[in-house]
């Protein structure tokens, strides 16, 4: 599995306070935390499989069959998981992917906006290489053209983690998108720089994190952005 930090080993499997920054597998499935929050990336969409971006909810994104398999897989993973509470984003493709894992389950479904995608304004339905372009030649403070600043998205996911932290629920499944995913796996794992090391996550590949790993990870987000 390669050195990356999402994929190194456990501190302790009898501890609350875990490495936590890793794909779930059937070793750690059953578990037990005090607080466990199973964070994932939406199954592969339909503008994921065209390289376009799209950061506006109220355009219509839905999964491919492929993103379908996926979010079928995630919930074979997640079986033995005693979910209390999926929380999705407005996204279409979040909510997709969080009902065909769940399917069968009484798991209750809450929407937070506040987990969306970036909002990139004129950028919508963009080329990936268009937005990279444009990320890559203006800093973090700058606002996408009728949006929001990739700062602003990570405050806005550091708000969010915190709202997830004072839930009552001790095992919550998160079904968000790439970008908040990633903040929080380099945020949490101490890393100065929010888009790396680990940069490219897979579609629905459930990541875990306890109570201690989001704390770090609000943290860090907010001292960078």
């Amino acid at each position: 599995m390669g050195t990356s930090t999402v994929s190194r080993t456990l501190l302790s499997d009898s501890s609350s306070t875990w490495a936590l920054i890793r794909p779930l597998d059937q070793r750690s499935s059953s578990v037990g935390l005090v607080q466990l929050y199973v964070i994932a990336r939406h199954g592969e969409s339909t503008l994921n499989f065209e390289n376009r971006v799209n950061g506006d909810p109220n355009v219509p994104v839905h999964l491919t069959e492929k993103g379908r398999d996926e979010a079928r897989l995630l919930g074979e993973q997640l079986a033995h998981v005693p979910l209390q509470l999926c929380v999705h984003t407005e996204f279409s493709r979040t909510r997709e992917t969080a009902e065909i894992a769940l399917a069968g389950r009484d798991v209750p479904l809450e929407e937070d906006a506040e987990l969306g995608d970036i909002r990139i304004g004129e950028l919508e339905g963009k080329t990936l290489d268009e937005y990279r372009t444009w990320k890559h030649t203006h800093s973090r403070s700058d606002a996408f053209p009728g949006g929001e600043s990739l700062d602003d998205a990570a405050r806005r996911y550091a708000g969010a983690f915190e709202h997830l932290l004072e839930r009552p629920e001790t095992a919550i499944l998160v079904v968000t998108h790439e970008i908040p995913l990633r903040y929080a796996i380099n945020a949490a794992d101490g890393s100065d720089d929010l888009d790396g090391p680990a940069h490219l996550l897979a579609n629905a590949t459930p990541y875990l994190f306890d109570a201690d790993a989001l704390r770090r990870a609000i943290a860090q987000i907010r001292r960078l952005s």
